[in-house]
């Protein structure tokens, strides 16, 4: 997949396109079908399937306070996501007030038409777009038959009685309700990152760290996890905590901080990333009366990690 960077970097494109719009924060099964439509229509058309999101989300400057201007996932992630769904070039657009501005008709002229040399358009129905936001579906639809393009409406989901959405998606993480946010997604709740140096507290005890530095990531509640961690393409099984570390820091020096114990690794892996799924919570943090005992609740930790890893790949397959 090429990845273009700005307007700038787009000189037209010499083979009509397919074009998927929308910031895909999350890439979560509403996401993905938007995409997936985008793909099946430029192999039947024998078209080429862009993807054009925006950086950084436009919700940061147009209303800062909101929840939704926290990215789910980071830029990196997202990226990797859209790669997996077939597209054949991703255009990341600077999300600025002259973007926003930018008047309805002239964005689909100038740039969807003059940038994109686009023949069919996919978006969300809640899609809107041109400066103030006023224009939605209608307008792009009366904009394509003017202009000479298809578009693809893609309605919202349903997952139960909720609709998906990036923010209700986040709500049920930072809760902690990580089946029902995974089942949204259409995926296992993941955060990437990268593996930074640490006190190298958790070798002295023999279950030796790779500390992961998330990449603006939305991350669950504080707990130990059973996780399944990628890295270099390969998966391995492990176990993460999320806290503060209390049996080792004062609450005044207490810092939080990801922490994974990857079972029968032994690479050097700092300053790599990795991306890590979340299968299954253990327990909260908890404080302990020293190491001793903090080693003996790991080593019930990583029984239970494995047993839980292992009924997961069971009811996967």
């Amino acid at each position: 997949m090429k990845i273009i960077y700005g307007l700038r970097g787009v000189k037209r494109f010499n083979k009509a396109t397919v074009l998927a719009i929308g910031v895909f924060d999350g890439l979560h099964v509403g996401h993905r079908s938007i995409l997936k439509r985008a793909a099946r229509e430029a192999k039947r058309l024998k078209l080429k399937c862009v993807v054009l999101t925006f950086y950084p989300h436009p919700m940061k400057l147009l209303h800062p306070k909101a929840p939704e201007a926290s990215s789910l996932i980071s830029l990196d992630h997202r990226i990797r996501l859209i790669e997996k769904l077939g597209a054949d070039a991703l255009v990341i657009l600077g999300f600025s007030r002259a973007i926003a501005d930018i008047p309805a008709e002239d964005f689909a002229r100038k740039i969807l038409v003059g940038k994109f040399n686009v023949k069919e358009v996919c978006v969300g129905d809640n899609f809107y777009f041109g400066k103030g936001g006023y224009a939605g579906i209608n307008e792009l639809k009366t904009l394509g038959r003017s202009l000479g393009f298809k578009v693809n409406i893609l309605k919202s989901i349903r997952v139960g009685r909720n609709i998906v959405s990036s923010s209700l998606i986040r709500r049920l993480i930072t809760s902690g309700e990580l089946g029902k946010a995974s089942k949204l997604l259409g995926r296992r709740v993941s955060v990437l990152g990268t593996v930074i140096g640490g006190a190298r507290l958790a070798r002295e005890l023999g279950y030796p760290t790779a500390n992961l530095n998330p990449h603006h990531e939305i991350i669950p509640p504080a707990g130990v996890y059973a996780v399944l961690v990628s890295y270099r393409e390969r998966s391995y099984e492990g176990i993460l905590n999320i806290g503060l570390r209390p049996t080792f820091y004062s609450p005044r020096d207490r810092e939080s901080a990801i922490e994974v114990h990857i079972f029968d690794f032994k690479e050097k892996i700092y300053g790599h990333d990795m991306e890590v799924f979340f299968i299954k919570k253990l327990r909260d943090e908890v404080t302990f009366a020293g190491k001793d005992e903090l080693v003996k609740q790991i080593k019930k930790d990583e029984v239970m990690a494995r047993d839980a890893l292992k009924r997961a790949k069971a009811n996967s397959s």
